[in-house]
């Protein structure tokens, strides 16, 4: 392919794109496919002689469009937000046709740049406190990750290394084994499972510190736990706070969890994956207060602020802390600037060495968009959510089982789990919205997340109406099969 078609093809699949997120509450939610559906349409090995454009672009419909799960319909309710925007998408053109690799300053000074500006601009949007900022001489800085998993676990990788060289000083008698041996680390048993994957990744004990009433980590459970682990010899370095769980959006109490952790010499992350976008609104920055306590902080503004995958923003208050951790300077990744102080060499923030261009995807989308834009999105969400709930509250049938807070709302059938086990599944097996569920204590809860760009009341009344039909339905068999025993 050379320029004259890539400018005639670029523009088909421009349109083709377009159409598709123009028209895609005409598709079926969720697939109809089984396991292994798409190996049998196309061949066992790849083509000797080239193919045609033609050729490759009619099976998008035959071959992958039938397998695919539509995050962006208005009827996609399951997990969080997948964000994405004309802008956004445009970016990532542009971050693919430059296609840079941006491990380093000196390997795209624009690439690094924009990242570092982007991120100080975004901390200023949720009110960051100043040490987070880099600015032009602070000691904090962003940086984007490619998920919050990853910025939890540089997080908990930099926590450990900090924490072993304090000990070694400390106790120059300990082994690094030894120490390794007595970390732990913590987080709120409603915590992402990835913050028990970093544990794991990192070879560190962790323990889950129980919720509240509220499914939120306070103070005082925190401060028992710890007790208990330096009472038996243990170190506990490392605490992961959650603002917006995954289960039920609840939020950790930072105000008291901040000033144990400093105190402790723990090392606070705090994990907003999805609830951080939010703070750009004033009516949802008080539930950030306590960020100041804590050394590093991520949201993903590929959930909810319009900027598609990946685009995960970490803040830290010590960047030494990071390339402490991580720098290693072979020879051919040096550059004659890196000791000057006003270069950032981003590989040493991360895990992998390369990196894509992504922080124009904020820069289209943060301009084009406006902050005024931005929150206006994530208001109508809220606005939905509370429409949801208000539909959910007025039968008698169904219960709310946690705060709505955002954009979720966690609601069940009065009744036993295996009866909203049948609601889900009926739910699901129909397909004309999609949800997944969640455990909260005992029982079994269905989210409902309100996630596309393009969501509308009507959407919200139709999942609705569709959702108490089948739960009639369902209660009506289940009365039958119960009367029948």
């Amino acid at each position: 392919m050379d320029a004259a078609e890539f400018r005639k093809r670029g523009k088909e699949m421009v349109d083709y794109v377009a159409d598709y997120l123009e028209k895609i509450e005409k598709r079926q939610v969720f697939p109809d496919v089984e396991p292994g559906y798409l190996r049998p349409l196309i061949a066992d090995c790849a083509p000797q002689d080239p193919e045609s454009f033609e050729d490759v672009f009619k099976d998008i419909e035959k071959i992958i469009m039938p397998g695919v799960t539509h995050w962006h319909s208005p009827y996609f309710f399951a997990y969080f937000p997948a964000a994405s925007s004309f802008p956004a998408l445009l970016a990532d053109m542009l971050c693919g046709g430059i296609g840079c690799v941006g491990f380093s300053w000196a390997s795209s000074p624009a690439c690094t740049e924009l990242e570092t500006v982007m991120l100080d601009w975004l901390g200023k949007m949720v009110n960051l406190p100043e040490e987070f900022l880099a600015g032009k001489d602070g000691q904090g800085g962003g940086v984007i990750q490619g998920s919050a998993s990853e910025a939890t676990l540089i997080a908990l990788l930099a926590a450990r290394t900090k924490t072993i060289r304090r000990v070694q000083t400390e106790q120059p008698e300990l082994t690094e084994a030894e120490i390794m041996g007595r970390l732990v680390a913590y987080a709120s048993d409603q915590a992402h499972s990835s913050v028990e994957r970093a544990a794991l990744i990192g070879a560190v004990k962790i323990k889950n510190v129980p919720s509240d009433d509220t499914f939120s980590v306070c103070g005082s459970a925190l401060k028992r736990v710890l007790d208990e682990d330096k009472a038996a010899g243990l170190i506990p370095f490392f605490f992961c706070a959650t603002l917006g769980t995954t289960p039920c959006c609840s939020f950790d109490k930072l105000l008291e969890l901040g000033p144990i952790c400093n105190k402790e010499n723990i090392w606070m992350h705090i994990d907003a994956a999805y609830a951080g976008s939010a703070f750009i609104c004033p009516e949802f920055r008080h539930l950030l207060n306590g960020v100041e306590f804590a050394d590093s902080f991520n949201f993903n503004p590929h959930k909810w602020l319009l900027v598609n995958f990946d685009c995960s923003a970490m803040w830290v208050k010590k960047r030494s802390d990071l390339i402490g951790a991580f720098k290693l300077e072979p020879l051919y990744l040096q550059h004659h600037h890196q000791e000057s102080g006003l270069v950032t060499d981003y590989r040493h923030w991360q895990i992998p060495l390369g990196r894509r261009f992504r922080s124009l995807k904020l820069w289209f989308v943060l301009r084009m968009y406006g902050v005024k834009g931005l929150q206006e999105h994530i208001r109508k969400h809220v606005r939905l959510s509370h429409q949801f709930e208000h539909l959910v509250l007025q039968d008698e049938r169904f219960e709310i089982c946690a705060e709505v807070v955002l954009g979720l709302v966690c609601f069940r059938l009065k009744g036993s789990n295996e009866l909203n086990e049948a609601l889900l599944q009926s739910i699901n097996d129909a397909k004309k919205i999609h949800l997944v569920p969640c455990h909260l204590r005992e029982k079994f809860v269905l989210r409902f997340a309100i996630c596309s760009r393009t969501v509308e009341s009507t959407h919200i009344k139709f999942a609705w109406q569709h959702i108490s039909q089948l739960a009639t339905d369902l209660l009506k068999t289940w009365e039958q099969n119960h009367q029948e025993q």
